[in-house]
């Protein structure tokens, strides 16, 4: 029952006309979307209604939510669902939003059993049912298309990656034959990046990515989409697995 009264009210959004307010916050904060086809662009557009309608957003810190937070966010988080059979984030419920970066504790195992707590400045971060983000850079990643650097993107990447119920650097793809395809282009790369940076050489695809393989797969998200003509030009194999699974040519 819950299934098919979500179905209905999808069908609705698309009944309904994008609002001016969050049009004139796209095109303030998002200039990806101009650059839409009219079709990707309604496409995009209904699914920011959707998204905007399932899930809840929540400030830290004092941030007081506004349609500006929520649109800003929702048009970049729904970039990487265009084309693709979805579910629209399913695993998510709630984005937590700070004014700026903000502190994080996380605990890691010692010696097998001893847990010793650490505190960084994180500007995002994702798990299952949450994603958390600073706004300030929320909101710099859309305005500076092109820089590399865009937390949204990683983080709901994150998502992506955790709906087959683990966050490994695999999602869940379309063919089961295209995991071996996946598994020997992103090791490869993976491992070649890692090795770069222990030899001191330079790289395209940004050092964090060298943490684990599903940070790996957040960081080429974001290369994907916001250098999309270096990754083509010098890793065309990484390239083509990321346009296979997110069915979008950003580098046309």
């Amino acid at each position: 029952m819950f299934e098919f009264w979500r179905r209905r009210q999808r069908a609705k959004k698309r009944e309904e006309s994008f609002p001016p307010a969050y049009a004139e916050i796209v095109a303030r904060n998002v200039p990806f979307v101009a650059k839409l086809s009219p079709e990707d662009r309604a496409e995009l557009e209904w699914l920011v209604l959707v998204f905007l309608d399932e899930k809840a957003f929540e400030g830290c810190r004092g941030l007081e939510i506004t349609d500006e937070i929520r649109v800003t966010i929702a048009a970049q988080a729904c970039r990487l669902l265009l084309h693709r059979e979805h579910d629209l984030y399913p695993e998510l419920d709630v984005i937590l939003v700070y004014p700026s970066a903000f502190r994080a504790r996380t605990q890691r195992l010692i010696a097998g059993h001893a847990v010793l707590e650490e505190h960084s400045d994180r500007l995002g971060e994702a798990g299952r049912g949450v994603v958390v983000l600073s706004w300030a850079d929320a909101l710099a990643g859309a305005r500076k298309p092109g820089d590399g650097k865009n937390v949204v993107l990683h983080e709901f990447a994150h998502q992506l990656d955790i709906e087959d119920g683990t966050m490994n650097g695999a999602p869940e793809l379309d063919d089961g034959d295209r995991y071996a395809s996946w598994a020997r282009v992103l090791s490869a790369e993976y491992t070649d990046l890692v090795d770069r940076l222990h030899a001191g050489r330079s790289a395209d695809i940004d050092a964090y990515g060298a943490t684990n393989p599903q940070e790996f797969f957040a960081v080429i998200t974001e290369t994907f989409f916001e250098k999309s003509n270096v990754l083509k030009k010098r890793h065309p194999d990484l390239y083509d697995e990321l346009a296979r699974f997110y069915q979008q040519d950003p580098a046309d």
